[in-house]
């Protein structure tokens, strides 16, 4: 099993439109370089400011696939209860997955603790959307992967709520934070830095708390006879073996823009989607007014 991690810059209008310019020898274009077998997206936060929804819109517009997974946190319900925050764009993104079920793709919604609500629906379909608590594929290659949120295997999500509830308010302080941060930063054209990301890679006890997420999955896949573990949760966007078993995650759209892809020979790859394609504009609270026109 191959497996890579690749920053992927995308065209937007007339970009796009002129994506099948002459490549050199051994090249792709664009449009070679968006056809994917599979893809798979989990925390993207719907209804949060923290939400990157203008890369993960060209995104969605720009590749095509025979599957999609929705792998959790896709609405975040915890936030819009505290505050309701649903701009067009968010809208936007809901309707072009909708538009990729009805054109042939077949997409599978497995919902997170965010959005657990719809956990209530599971089996059913709506607009061509099936709802699973987890989910199988197998790949090109033959392997069979084993598809599931994660919340259930975070010990602090499953066991005390009221810590999960300030730790949930504390992390969107940090993102917020983050937000102005970045602003400034674009000011000085540097690049986009994950403050977040860099906190929770700096303290021990998350880093040994993804070590014991990683174990406690790995030992569920075991258990359902699974090659390949596709997860999210932790907005830490990964591929790598452990043991006897491939781990991979999603990554998340708050921190990382990052999606989990397969080619067509079975290939996995993390597409680090370009998070600095956004309006130079103060981190305001304003309506999004991003829509593209549809594929």
């Amino acid at each position: 099993m191959h497996f890579l991690h690749t920053p992927l810059m995308l065209p937007s209008g007339l970009e796009r439109e002129c994506a099948l310019e002459v490549a050199g020898e051994g090249e792709t274009t664009m449009e070679d370089k968006l056809q994917f077998r599979t893809v798979w997206i989990s925390d993207v936060h719907l209804g949060t400011k923290a939400c990157r929804v203008e890369p993960l819109l060209k995104f969605i517009s720009s590749m095509r696939c025979e599957y999609l997974f929705l792998v959790g946190d896709i609405i975040d319900l915890w936030a819009m209860r505290r505050k309701w925050f649903w701009p067009q764009s968010h809208n936007d993104v809901i309707r072009k997955i909708l538009k990729r079920a009805s054109k042939g793709t077949r997409v599978t919604y497995i919902p997170g603790n965010h959005d657990e609500n719809f956990r209530g629906y599971l089996g059913l379909q709506f607009g061509g959307v099936e709802i699973k608590r987890e989910a199988f594929h197998v790949t090109a290659d033959g392997k069979r992967v084993l598809m599931l949120h994660g919340d259930e295997f975070d010990t602090v999500v499953t066991n005390h709520h009221i810590i999960t509830w300030f730790g949930d308010g504390c992390y969107d302080l940090l993102l917020a934070g983050g937000r102005v941060y970045n602003w400034l930063r674009r000011k000085f054209n540097w690049p986009h830095f994950s403050l977040a990301a860099y906190v929770k890679k700096k303290v021990k006890y998350i880093v040994d708390f993804v070590s014991n997420y990683q174990q406690s999955l790995l030992h569920y896949a075991r258990t359902r006879k699974a090659e390949i573990v596709v997860t999210g949760h932790i907005h830490r966007p990964e591929i790598k073996p452990i043991e006897d078993i491939l781990y991979a995650n999603c990554g998340d759209w708050v921190e990382n823009c990052t999606a989990l892809v397969e080619h067509a020979d079975g290939r996995l790859e993390i597409l680090h989607i370009d998070r600095d394609d956004t309006p130079d504009s103060a981190p305001v609270d304003r309506e999004e007014d991003f829509v593209e026109t549809m594929a």
